[in-house]
């Protein structure tokens, strides 16, 4: 894997900023998601072409088979999109059939499998 990004937008815009994933203070919830719009969350992948790439998080319950990343050019550059609500979400990559961390997000938390979650905060 060489990279990833996470990228949102609000929703019907066209404005795309970078998200930087932070770890929220020890009094804040994954669970507290926010009542406001929801934005678009673009989660982007590059790594080998011919690989079967899903996201999966606490926002589609953990589920390896229901986001896949598409490279659609065949470049080993992966991309699907989601809308999200703000809140804070913990997420993993599953990359034919192995859970990986984001490479480009250094913001972490433990789960319950004794490994990491990447953490993304959408505003």
């Amino acid at each position: 894997m060489t990279g990833s990004k996470i990228k949102t937008s609000a929703s019907g815009s066209g404005r795309k900023e970078t998200a930087k994933p932070v770890i929220p203070s020890a009094t804040a919830s994954s669970a507290k998601k926010g009542s406001a719009a929801a934005r678009k969350v673009i989660f982007q992948l590059q790594t080998k072409p011919g690989n079967k790439v899903f996201v999966a998080g606490d926002f589609n319950n953990w589920d390896c088979t229901n986001m896949e990343l598409l490279d659609k050019d065949g470049n080993g550059f992966y991309q699907g999109e989601l809308d999200l609500k703000p809140g804070t979400y913990e997420y993993k990559f599953h990359i034919n059939g192995m859970w990986c961390v984001d490479p480009e997000n250094h913001k972490f938390r433990p789960n319950e499998m004794g490994t990491l979650n990447s953490v993304l905060i959408v505003k």
